[in-house]
């Protein structure tokens, strides 16, 4: 006789796959009727991890419960990123059980009563969260506790390390390979592309992979992909790197960091970005896309991220000690963050501003040549082909001779050919209440409004600067005008605007 105690369960019913288009933002939803065997089962219930085996993959999903006809009780809806990861046909089988407990939500309340965390312990967590174990509940948890109760050198430089280990990595035969990035907080601060065609032009590798928006109107991947594809594998980045010398793409088409596209997501939606965390998302990409050298941007000023010059350097002392400790040689720039860059804020009309500056139109803006030079001179010195001092006159001569525009050219064409930014179906001018000078411009107030009127989600949206802090304005004149898909995005950011102007003007 079998013995109950060591019977095998049996497997549950197997449930019909149905694809329901749900759109979840890169969470795994999955959808039951109330009154199947699953939602009926003891501890099943609304929002429970399950996990969905099918064709010998499986993955974890959250559930969610419905009523009436929408599913029949043997049909399992899944979302449209529970799709993909699953590799699902349509009218497939699958096997549905509660997900295992995730053991690393031990270690992420230990963070959250300020425990410390080592590499293991990171790796433990990275590890539930590649599965799909833990939910965007859980994830957001262990993203407070490190904003709440900061990361020390030693957790950071365990949770760069973890980062790399969990995802793939790049290697090439240059001697040296160049790499940029900005921490952000800085509307319009686009130079990343100027700066990859200056560095590439010279005839260093520069293989830059670039990260989505995370509380910003526009990242440098949502800006590229209006000018060329940046949804790049592996192979693709490497023929364009050989052929050219760099590239532009979005990193998290590819899993150099990819536990990182899943934190990046969540801070998006709760609006954070804690500085142990952002040391290790940036280090964590560069390391593995194969970076010996980075020059790293922090924008300094009162609404940019970074706002004092003592909080830029510890920031900077942070981000080299993280940097050395994974054979990464990390050169900071403290750069002035008291407004915004260029003219353009949001995907397009910040691509616009960037190939204005590539094809030295003569009203490009000025800023952004000059913080773009600036960044790449040193990347210049730093790689051996200009003298110390001498870096910024050799990146102005790549841009006058148009030597950079040509490299950005063929760039965009090896990552699938050059296009035009799109133009928004709606704009409107917001203009001045009365006459004075432009005395001070939030960019946090200014960041929001771009991203009201639907950037970075609509490529063609955000908002142009008509005006400069210091410039002198009249009654009824332009100080920027909005870009949209639809009026609506246009009356949420003038509602917005309404009780948080972006712009001082004093009379």
């Amino acid at each position: 006789m079998t013995d109950p105690a060591r019977a095998t369960p049996p497997d549950p019913a197997p449930m019909r796959l149905v694809r329901i288009g749900l759109q979840s933002q890169g969470e795994a939803i999955a959808i039951m009727r109330t009154d199947c065997h699953v939602c009926r089962s003891e501890g099943v219930h609304a929002r429970t991890r399950i996990e969905i085996r099918s064709g010998g993959r499986s993955i974890t999903a959250r559930l969610m419960a419905v009523e009436g006809s929408f599913l029949n009780p043997h049909e399992i809806g899944l979302s449209e990123d529970a799709w993909t990861r699953l590799g699902a046909d349509a009218g497939a089988m699958a096997r549905v059980r509660p997900a295992p407990q995730a053991d690393s939500m031990t270690l992420v309340r230990r963070k959250l009563y300020g425990g410390r965390l080592d590499e293991a312990d990171f790796a433990a967590i990275l590890r539930d969260v590649q599965a799909g174990r833990l939910s965007d509940t859980q994830i957001a948890a262990f993203l407070s506790a490190g904003a709440a109760l900061p990361l020390d050198d030693a957790e950071t430089t365990g949770l760069t390390r973890a980062m790399v280990a969990v995802g793939d990595r790049l290697a090439w035969t240059a001697p040296r390979v160049m790499d940029k990035h900005c921490v952000g907080g800085l509307p319009g601060n686009r130079t990343t592309p100027i700066v990859v065609a200056i560095v590439a032009a010279s005839g260093l590798v520069i293989p830059k992979t670039s990260s989505r928006a995370i509380t910003s109107p526009a990242g440098t991947a949502d800006t590229m992909e209006t000018l060329a594809p940046v949804t790049l594998d592996l192979p693709a980045i490497r023929r364009v790197v050989e052929a050219e010398g760099g590239c532009v793409v979005w990193g998290g088409a590819v899993r150099l960091s990819p536990a990182d596209d899943a934190f990046v997501r969540i801070e998006r939606e709760i609006d954070i970005d804690a500085e142990g965390q952002l040391v290790a998302s940036v280090l964590s990409k560069k390391v593995a896309a194969g970076a010996t050298d980075v020059v790293i941007d922090i924008p300094v000023g009162p609404t940019a991220k970074v706002r004092s010059p003592e909080a830029a350097a510890a920031l900077a002392a942070r981000l080299t000690l993280v940097g050395s400790a994974l054979g990464l040689n990390v050169t900071c720039l403290a750069t002035d963050g008291t407004g915004p860059v260029g003219r353009g804020i949001g995907p397009a009309p910040e691509a616009r501003d960037v190939l204005a500056v590539l094809q030295r139109h003569p009203d490009a803006p000025a800023d952004l040549a000059e913080r773009a030079v600036a960044l790449a001179a040193r990347l210049l010195e730093i790689g051996g082909v200009a003298a110390a001092g001498d870096g910024a006159a050799l990146a102005w001569q790549r841009l006058e001779s148009g030597d950079a525009w040509a490299k950005f050219v063929a760039i965009c064409e090896a990552q699938g050919g050059l296009r035009q930014p799109p133009e928004a179906a709606e704009t409107h001018d917001v203009t001045a209440a009365h006459a004075g000078r432009v005395s001070v411009i939030d960019n946090r107030r200014l960041a929001r409004l771009a991203k009201l009127a639907g950037a970075p989600g609509s490529l063609a949206a955000g908002l142009t600067l008509a005006v400069r802090e210091g410039d002198r304005v009249e009654k009824g004149q332009p100080l920027f005008c909005l870009h949209a898909d639809s009026r609506g995005e246009i009356a949420y950011a003038l509602d917005y605007w309404s009780r948080s102007p972006a712009f001082g003007v004093a009379d």
